[in-house]
């Protein structure tokens, strides 16, 4: 096709390069094979024999394998590819790898416009429509994410300013498979996330995170899990440990339940069978909240408090202790030395163990209640990746997933080609 310029002076190749999204490139040609659009390109002499991996000065090694593609995104309904050659070249620090190409990610059969608007396709709608949509396999997207969400997490600082930290686990996948996450409580963002949940994944947290940055946490919030405790005693030895006051009050609910099954089974054994039916019914009754008890669970918690005193004083003690984590700190300090003299004198043995654990977590209890803090933030954090994995029916790998989260909820996502970014992500490195 012709180099000309047109009626308003803009020249042809200038119109397909920004067609293509593809920037300090040179257009050598365009021709169609078949129903596919082929555009020959080249780098400008600014951009030659440069490593793919650091993008460092470097000399020629060979020819590679010829020429290669690029999937570009789709000119309507024709597909769109880039052609040029794919030299090597010897880096002293990667050594021999393909040279760097300004239009695409290095190991990337796609175009950086192309990978980009994949990437925000997923972070807003499901994986299987975008492959459908892109017209790439399922499991190529995954790929895709992984390496943009690379690129930007090497341009952002994560860590620059952390001071409070929440700490979690998910399990992503049948088979007892977790990662381990972090959120930031300042900025509400995912910082990162691996697989697995003990203290070995968690240390390689704070390695990336260095002991200068440890020593400047303020705040950790968590469940009672052990192994988060000793590892932030270990690395963050400053930092004070908030308990995060929903697994307190579930601990409760537990112990409720394992009292409403105690009397169950007690009702079974003296043959009180219509007892025993009604105590089986009550459970939702009894783990609702007062506030959210429809007419007919209202009237069986009323009939418990008539028939079944060990039962309804179980009920009270869980209430109490939600009443706790309502109240200005002080005042809830002082509800809670009540709400532990009480369980420990009730007699019911499973809110004698409860009031044992809150003792034993009773420093980080009180952190968490003097400086408001809950590990509300990081479950909404897991619950939008379960709803990520759903999208996506299922990820092969927690990598991928990881990827896709950390683009949604840890403010990486790209913007659409051509478009200015949209969110406040990470704080770029200076």
């Amino acid at each position: 096709m012709s180099d000309s310029e047109g009626g308003n002076g803009v020249r042809f190749t200038t119109v397909i390069a920004r067609l293509l999204g593809v920037e300090r490139t040179v257009i050598e040609g365009v021709e169609f094979e078949g129903v596919e659009l082929v555009v020959r390109v080249r780098p400008r002499w600014s951009e030659r024999k440069r490593c793919g991996v650091c993008r460092r000065r470097c000399g020629g090694y060979d020819d590679g394998a010829g020429r290669r593609r690029w999937r570009g995104l789709d000119w309507g309904t024709t597909r769109v590819f880039l052609e040029a050659d794919a030299p090597r070249v010897e880096c002293a620090l990667h050594g021999v790898v393909a040279a760097s190409v300004p239009w695409a990610r290095h190991d990337s059969r796609f175009t950086r416009a192309f990978e980009d608007t994949c990437a925000w396709l997923v972070v807003h709608t499901s994986r299987t429509a975008v492959a459908e949509l892109l017209r790439i396999a399922w499991r190529t997207v995954g790929g895709i994410c992984a390496r943009v969400a690379a690129e930007a997490e090497a341009r952002t600082d994560r860590f620059a300013t952390l001071r409070r930290i929440g700490i979690d686990e998910i399990a992503h996948r049948k088979g007892h498979r977790y990662l381990t996450v972090v959120v930031d409580h300042d900025t509400g963002l995912l910082i990162w996330a691996a697989p697995g949940h003990d203290a070995a994944t968690l240390h390689a947290f704070f390695d990336l995170l260095g002991p200068d940055r440890c020593g400047k946490v303020e705040l950790v919030s968590a469940d009672g899990a052990g192994w988060i405790a000793d590892v932030v005693a270990q690395r963050c030895p400053k930092a004070r440990r908030c308990m995060d006051p929903f697994h307190v009050v579930a601990w409760a609910t537990r112990a409720l339940d394992e009292v409403r099954r105690e009397v169950w089974n007690e009702a079974r054994r003296q043959g009180l069978m219509a007892e025993a039916r009604e105590l089986k019914g009550a459970r939702f009754a009894l783990w609702k909240n007062p506030e959210d008890l429809t007419d007919r669970q209202a009237a069986k918690l009323s009939q418990i408090a008539r028939t079944n005193a060990k039962l309804y004083r179980a009920y009270l003690l869980k209430e109490q202790l939600r009443q706790v984590f309502r109240l200005p700190w002080r005042a809830a300090m002082r509800l809670l030395d009540r709400w532990l003299a009480w369980a420990s004198r009730s007699r019911i043995g499973a809110f004698v163990e409860v009031a044992r654990s809150i003792r034993r977590h009773y420093d980080a209890i009180r952190d968490a209640l003097a400086n408001d803090l809950s590990n509300a933030r990081t479950e909404s954090i897991n619950t939008r990746i379960r709803v990520h994995t759903r999208q996506a029916f299922g990820f092969h790998s927690p990598e991928a997933m990881i990827a896709i989260a950390m683009l949604s909820l840890g403010g990486l996502c790209p913007p659409l080609p051509g478009r200015e970014p949209s969110f406040n992500g990470p704080r770029q490195r200076q």
